[in-house]
């Protein structure tokens, strides 16, 4: 909850732009650092969630990995101080530059989806007589109950290696003898709140690990993804990490020498950021009143792009409760924020706050109708 204090100092400062509560960051990456040191885990940030550089800047600082999808994120990471050695490498379409400055940085490994993606990086490792550390990411047929947008692991996604392909994985790799096989990997979706889809997803990993036993595979890796979910109608609330790390460590079945990966994003970033916003216009339809801010899809894309919901504010207001729908300037219909929501009585200049918006908000930004994009302000600054 933003303090009156706050709340005086942004409404002087040009809109749009992130606000980022820099405990509530410290906070949550504390939490998750205690937690993965109690079980023995190695934290990865998924950087596509956030890559603003003082927030690289601060999760690197408690000791984490990064999970990168291009190199530039990995060259990002690296300039934020997070270490090679805990960088992983994924993403269905890796480019030969990115392969090839990956393998010149050292970093962990590469998160592998197809057959030929495994192919190119040998080939390529050997062309630099270099080996290349993979985890293989295999498909785990999990429904995660999420937007469909953001669900990965059923049969038609383009994500992963399905488990039928498996046998034609490993006797490919046995004949590439520039790739040597860490572990493996899952990413089953985001925003997941049932603790079930971790359950269900600790069952499968089990049983693949018996088949890769039963071929004598030596896995080291087995990297969980990310996907825990925040509350988005209760920003004050703190992600379910507890029961997340109690969960995996009751079902996973680990064995000797192998280690638990994890790679959240949004779950560490989420709730430490919110759009600020500033009323343009009040504008009467017959059934609707529409409340246009100078915050639009192009600042935060989530509500047209996911039809996410995320709380909205009025800072600056006390009156009587109206119903508004919440709009941006950009020309799309498409670019709404919110339909008929309670807001207190709305007028031009009143300051209105996106919350939950930390995650994929200044990361998904553009520039469509040459808008600017919105800046970043840290609760210290202010």
């Amino acid at each position: 909850m933003l303090s009156k204090k706050t709340i005086e100092k942004l409404r002087d400062l040009q809109t749009p732009f992130y606000f980022y509560d820099l405990d509530v960051l410290g906070s949550t990456c504390e939490t998750v650092r205690q937690g993965a040191e109690k079980s023995g885990y190695s934290v990865h940030y998924a950087v596509k969630a956030n890559a603003n550089p003082r927030i690289l800047n601060i999760i690197s600082s408690y000791g984490f990995g990064a999970d990168c999808v291009t190199y530039n994120e990995i060259e990002s990471a690296i300039k934020a101080g997070f270490s090679t050695s805990k960088i992983v490498f994924a993403g269905v379409g890796k480019t030969d530059k990115d392969i090839e400055a990956a393998l010149r940085s050292g970093i962990l490994c590469f998160n592998c989806e197809s057959i030929e993606e495994i192919e190119v990086i040998d080939s390529i490792a050997a062309r630099m007589c270099n080996i290349a550390p993979i985890a293989l990411r295999i498909n785990p047929y999990i429904e995660a109950h999420t937007h469909k947008y953001i669900t990965t692991a059923m049969p038609e996604s383009k994500f992963g290696i399905n488990t039928w392909e498996l046998e034609e994985v490993t006797d490919r790799l046995s004949s590439l003898k520039h790739l040597s096989l860490k572990g493996i990997h899952f990413h089953i979706g985001s925003q997941i709140t049932k603790m079930s889809v971790f359950r269900s997803l600790c069952t499968r990993i089990n049983e693949l690990q018996d088949w890769f036993a039963a071929r004598n595979a030596n896995l080291e890796i087995i990297n969980l993804g990310g996907g825990l979910g925040i509350d988005y109608t209760n920003p004050e609330k703190a992600p379910r990490f507890e029961d997340y790390f109690s969960l995996v460590n009751e079902f996973i079945n680990l064995r000797p020498g192998q280690t638990i990966h994890i790679e959240p994003g949004r779950s560490l970033v989420g709730q430490c950021g919110t759009l600020i916003s500033k009323v343009l216009f009040i504008k009467k339809g017959k059934n609707t009143t529409f409340a246009i801010i100078d915050a639009g899809m192009t600042d935060l894309i989530r509500p047209a792009l996911y039809q996410a919901r995320h709380k909205i504010e009025n800072l600056t207001s006390k009156g009587s409760i109206n119903h508004y729908d919440v709009v941006g300037p950009v020309c799309e219909s498409a670019d709404s924020f919110a339909k008929y929501i309670e807001l207190p009585e709305t007028k031009r200049g009143d300051i209105i706050a996106i919350r939950s918006a930390g995650a994929y908000g200044e990361s998904m930004a553009s520039r469509y109708n040459l808008r600017d994009l919105p800046r970043a302000v840290f609760s210290d600054e202010i």
